[in-house]
This record gives structure tokens, sequence and C-alpha cells, in this order.
């Protein structure tokens, strides 16, 4: 029998977790079989093995929990579990003994369905002799979407294996017109990146100030997300991610190589938490897709094209064009091709009743919140019914998909003349990875009723924001008309189409020009097609103006997705009546083409692998680079020096690789170059087990 006062260190016992059994009934097995990774709300056993003549039947023992820095009861840091009930509770921390000998104790242990998130260390104690203590050893808990309990609970597995299991993802980039997809690997059970995302949670600057405090909101999903979305960037924290827009990209990565989170991740880490160079939106939300999966929060990432930035929150896109057509610059508006954001699943008991389910977070530094650069948990419910005031930066993403544009024209006198007003340009086809297939998925509906519908009028007033803007009386139309797709090389054709819906001839000021353009709205000052004119529109009649712009005028672009900004401008000499039009094209790169040569894939054998795709400028292609990755067939990353490919011709790359991991693989693939920038491919890699060590 033990003595009170006996010293900690004397009490000795062994531990069997039951890794691997444990693990897999938590589906956290992929993270490791080494060590306890549980979900709240969700039993585990254990067996303790006493070897210095303990008997714990002859004693009333209890359990201790504990978690965070200076762990204490009051704040629920430190939790006292009896072990005298007869069965589980599962609304709050609970044990049983399942079965006791003079020397071995089986448990079974359930964590609260509102426990903390994060590492626990578990003690044994003695009910009546707070000093007879063993320490038992460490675990971690994560967040459980299959818990009815959890606020993070989904009710379908086919949502959760997509939603939390599934390592592979497709995020959709270009524009409302041409929609193409980028494979991600989001890694988020490579064993380091739990600690990784736990350790993103410490660095947090509010945890910093006061940790003893705020270590109890890591129960709640809604300050996890918050916390996330502003640690996933580092515009005013040592974030994982400093963003960039523009070239160059000195002493780091274009945001377009990137194609997994795991390395930004891991360099984050290995770089004592100074930021990542460099990211844009939807490396941004891919690795806030990484850390919300790896916790326990159903995540997935979601595209907005034509998504509106409303700086002055007045839910209009202001643009002010000079009489050449030339964005003068007086509003910071803008209307992005595409942006890219998260949506994660939880009840939101913070707010009144009615906005659970799906909830915006947004990792892209655009504008403060509460004097931080994150946005969100915001309810996609009540984004759809306008009801704006609801927290967090509803108003905001509101405006992304619903703001109105407006674009003016600035006369030489300071006179601003409205031109037209768009209330269809903004909040296309918001898109997702469909689950289980590498498809798109729509999800517009969830966030908008139809443009223009009756129901759109009754949500803009519910949302306090009367539109009165009248439509300027038109006579004279203009329209850009080109063909698609466009690959990069060819030439792009465009036809200006000019309306005159008058009963008289129009006497017009005819301008088109062409400029390259950013994803996120900000086209160069320079043009690389001009064209000016005045012309004769005879009386309802539409006349037509070919253009082409050769290659050789093009050239190369300021991002991945080449894309041209179009317009055209039309004023009456007479009427000063005006029409302007803007088209946005993207001309696509050509694709990277996989083949396994092996017949097919084992676990810990060699896979031979080839890599081809056409070059298909007139111009050689010099300083080209191949990376791979893919998680479970590769390591880290392979990154190789490729000879220079010849204009319009093929080029081909051996290379092997030795996967690691069992199941399904994507492997994906970029290609850079001096005059092509990050060229994709992936090829999904079905790995056996190795069957030698099967057959032994």
């Amino acid at each position: 029998m033990l003595t009170r006062g006996k010293a900690l260190a004397a009490l000795n016992c062994q531990v069997d977790f039951k890794y691997e059994k444990n693990n897999k009934e938590h589906r956290t097995i992929e993270i490791s079989n080494r060590r306890l990774i549980v979900r709240r709300g969700q039993c585990f056993d254990i067996k303790v093995t006493f070897t210095d003549g303990y008997n714990p039947q002859t004693m009333g023992l209890e359990l201790i929990f504990k978690t965070g820095p200076v762990p204490h009861k009051s704040r629920n840091t430190i939790i006292e579990v009896p072990l005298h009930s007869d069965s589980i509770n599962v609304k709050r921390w609970s044990a049983v003994v399942t079965s006791a000998t003079s020397k071995e104790l089986c448990l079974t242990i359930s964590p609260s369905p509102r426990a903390i998130i994060g590492h626990y260390t578990i003690l044994l104690q003695h009910c009546a002799n707070k000093d007879v203590k063993y320490h038992l050893g460490n675990f971690v808990v994560l967040f459980n979407p299959w818990c009815p309990e959890d606020e993070v609970f989904l009710n379908s597995d086919t949502q959760r294996n997509e939603y939390v299991l599934n390592e592979d993802g497709v995020i959709y980039v270009g524009c409302s017109d041409h929609i193409f997809d980028q494979a991600w690997n989001f890694g988020q059970f490579e064993e380091d990146i739990l600690d990784i995302c736990l350790k993103l949670l410490d660095k947090a600057p509010k945890y910093q100030k006061n940790p003893k405090r705020i270590h109890r909101k890591r129960a709640l999903p809604v300050y996890i997300s918050r916390t996330v979305s502003a640690m996933v960037n580092s515009q005013d924290d040592n974030g994982v991610l400093q963003g960039q827009w523009h070239a160059p990209y000195t002493n780091g990565v274009y945001p377009g190589q990137w194609a997994g989170s795991v390395k930004i991740l891991r360099k984050w880490n290995e770089n004592n938490c100074k930021p990542v160079r460099y990211g844009q939106c939807w490396v941004f939300a891919a690795v806030t897709c990484t850390v919300l999966r790896c916790l326990g929060i159903p995540t997935r990432v979601v595209t907005n094209f034509d998504s509106a930035h409303d700086t002055d929150a007045n839910l209009t896109i202001d643009k002010y064009f000079n009489i050449e057509g030339e964005d003068v610059g007086i509003s910071c508006d803008s209307v992005w091709n595409f942006h890219v954001w998260n949506e994660c699943w939880m009840q939101r008991n913070d707010i009144k009743a009615g906005y659970d389910g799906w909830q915006v977070v947004d990792a892209t530094p655009q504008e403060e919140s509460e004097n931080v650069y994150c946005c969100g948990p915001s309810s996609v419910t009540a984004i759809k019914q306008g009801n704006v005031d609801e927290k967090y930066d509803t108003e905001f993403v509101f405006a992304e998909v619903n703001a109105h544009c407006v674009n003016w024209l600035l006369l030489s006198d300071g006179a601003k003349v409205k031109m037209d007003i768009d209330t269809e340009q903004v909040g296309h086809k918001i898109s997702t990875k469909k689950c289980g297939v590498d498809e798109r998925e729509d999800l517009t509906h969830l966030y908008k009723y139809p443009d223009g519908s009756i129901e759109e009028e009754e949500i803009f007033r519910n949302a306090n924001i009367i539109q009165n803007i009248p439509q300027p009386e038109k006579t004279l139309y203009v329209s850009l008309i080109s063909d698609q797709p466009i690959y990069k090389g060819k030439p792009v054709s465009v036809t200006v189409v000019i309306s005159n819906k008058s009963s008289v001839e129009k006497v017009c000021n005819v301008r088109f020009w062409a400029k390259k353009r950013k994803y996120n709205g900000e086209s160069g000052s320079q043009c690389i097609k001009k064209y000016k004119k005045e012309l004769t529109i005879p009386p309802n009649e539409d006349t037509k103006i070919p253009f082409e712009v050769s290659y050789k005028e093009y050239g190369s672009f300021p991002d991945m997705f080449n894309q041209m900004k179009l317009m055209s401008m039309i004023i009456d000499t007479k009427s000063q009546d005006n029409a302007l039009a803007v088209k946005n094209i993207i001309l696509l790169n050509p694709i990277i083409e996989i083949k396994m040569l092996n017949y097919s894939a084992e676990v810990n054998k060699k896979v031979f692998l080839e890599i081809s795709f056409k070059n298909p400028l007139p111009d050689t292609l010099t300083k080209c680079v191949l990376t791979l990755e893919g998680k479970g067939l590769i390591k880290d990353q392979i990154t190789m020096q490729c000879e220079d490919v010849p204009a319009n011709q093929v080029t081909k790359i051996r290379q092997e690789i030795k996967p690691h991991k069992e199941g399904k693989r994507k492997l994906l693939a970029d290609f850079d170059c001096s005059l092509l920038q990050n060229v994709k491919g992936s090829l999904m890699i079905d790995v056996q087990k190795d069957k030698e060590k099967c057959e032994h």
C-alpha cells in the first residue's frame, strides 16, 4: 500500500493506449499509429498495468485531464472524472472501468463533445489520497463531425469523407466564361501537420497575450475558424503566408507554383514561424482548408467568379474612365475574375437561431475585421437572406456576390457622366468540388437569388441597401464577341459590335483597346492593341469591327492566368450618348500528360513515369523546371531542371518515384519556364500493398 507523500516519480505503470485500434475508430490512423489522437464525444480504450505493487481493486480512483498552459479547474483546463459510474455519459467527460485485476485496469474514456481541442495530459489518482498519482501519458483531442453532440456534426458520410477525410482537392480558377480546375494536395493527415496546426493556434497574438484565458475558447469552432483565418495570412502577425500580387517575387515562390499545403506549413514551422513567400487567394484558402480539416472541422474550398471587392461598403463598384478609356484610379473598388475562400460546417450558437450550416471563412487579407485581417465565419444563409448585421463580416461577403457595377466617364472639366450600371456583373458560378468526384458543383443558389428576381429585390431591401441609381436612357450599345477557348501562342480574334437603336444616324468616336490583366482586377497601363476612329452608324443598324491580337503583340503575362482585358467605348459626338463594353478572356496553357509505365504500383516499389507536353509557342522554352509532389507518393517534392523545348515540339521526361502509402494517391506536376508559368497536370495512382510483405 502506498503511503501519503510518496514521490510521484516512484509510482510506476505501463500504459497501452491501443494506438492502432483507437485511431482507426476515430478516423485518425492516417495521421499516426504511434500516438493517441481521438475525436471529442467518442469513446476510446486504454489499459494500465501497475508495476509497483499498486492494486486498483482496493482503492477509489479518478482520472485527471489537463490541457493548456497553467491548467485550472475554473477555466475547464483541468477535468476530474471519477471512475464509479456504470456507463458513459456522452454529453460530458466520463470514464468507466471495463475490467480490473490486482495489476491491470482497463478503462473506456469519452471526452466531452464540447471539449477543448488540442494536447492533453492524463493522470490517474486515488480519490482519498491525492498524492497517489500516475502519469499515464499524452493524447490529442480533435473536433468530431461524426458526433451528434459536437457543434461541427455533419450528418452525411459522403460529405464527411469529402470535407474531413479527403486529402486531395480541386480548386476552380479562371473566369466565369472559362473555368478550369487546379489539383491540390491538402495533406492534412501527414503526421507533423497536426502539431503545426496546433502551433499555429498558439502563435495567434490574442492567445500569446493571455493564453490562460483564451485556451478554453478552443472548444468553439467559431473561435478556431476565425483564428485560422487570421493566422494563415501574415498581414498583422507571424502568420503562415505573405501575400503578393505583383512581380518581382524575390526570395520566394510565385503563388502559382504551389500545388499543396504541406510544404508551405512545414516551411513556416522550420523557419521559426516566419511567413512563407508568397500566397494569393487560392493558396490562402487551400492552406486554411488543410488546417481546419486537420483539426476536424468540415471544410471546402469555394470560388466566386466575378467577385467584388467593395472597399467603401456602399454595395457599388464604381469605376471612372477618361475620354481615352483609361481608369483614372479615383476608386479602390475592384472586381476580381475570381476569388477563393472557404466554407466550414458548424452550429452558430453565438448568434440567433437559423444560421447553422455552411459558414464563409476567408484568410485572404482584404479588409480588417475587428482590427485584424481575417473574415468570417459568416453564415451562407444570412448572406442569401441579406441579414448583413449577423457576425462576422456578412456585409462584406454579401457585397462580394451582390454588388452593382457603375461605370463613369470623367470629362476634362471634371464632370462625371454615368455610362452604365450593371446589376448582374458580380457573383457568378460559385463553385466547389463535388463529393467523391473531381467535378464542379455550383453553389450560387445557396448565396443569392437569381439576378433581377423579385426575391433579390426583397433581399436588398432587407439588407437596408436601396439601389436608387437610375439607368441612363440609351440608344447606343456596344458589345465584344470572341471565340473560346483560346490557347496561348494563338491569335486572339474579337469583334466590336456597335448597335444604333435610334431612327437617326450617329457619328461616334469609337475606341478599342486590349490590356493584360491580373486575376484580381488590376490592368497594366500599357495597351497591347489600340484603335481610335470616328464612324457613322446608320439608324437601327449594327456595325461590326473585327480585330486580331497576335502572339507577337501580347507575349507573356503578369500571372499564370494569361488574362486579357478587352474594352470598347463609344461616344456620340452630338448628344454625348455613350456605351462601354468590357470583356475578360483567358488564354489557356498546354496540359501536362503523365503516364505510369509500370503495370501496377506497390508500396515501397519503384514506379516509372513519363511526363510530356507540347510547347505551343513559336519560341524555344528555356530555364525549364519540373516539380512533382503527391501525398503518399513522394515524401516532400521532386524538382528537376529540364532541357530547352524547341518551338511547337513535344518534350518527354522520365522520372521514378517510390510510394510509401497504399490507396488512391494523386500525383501533381508543375512545369515552369521562361515563357510559360505553372503548366499543370495530375495523375491518380492506385497504390497496392507490398505483396512480398503480405505473403510473409
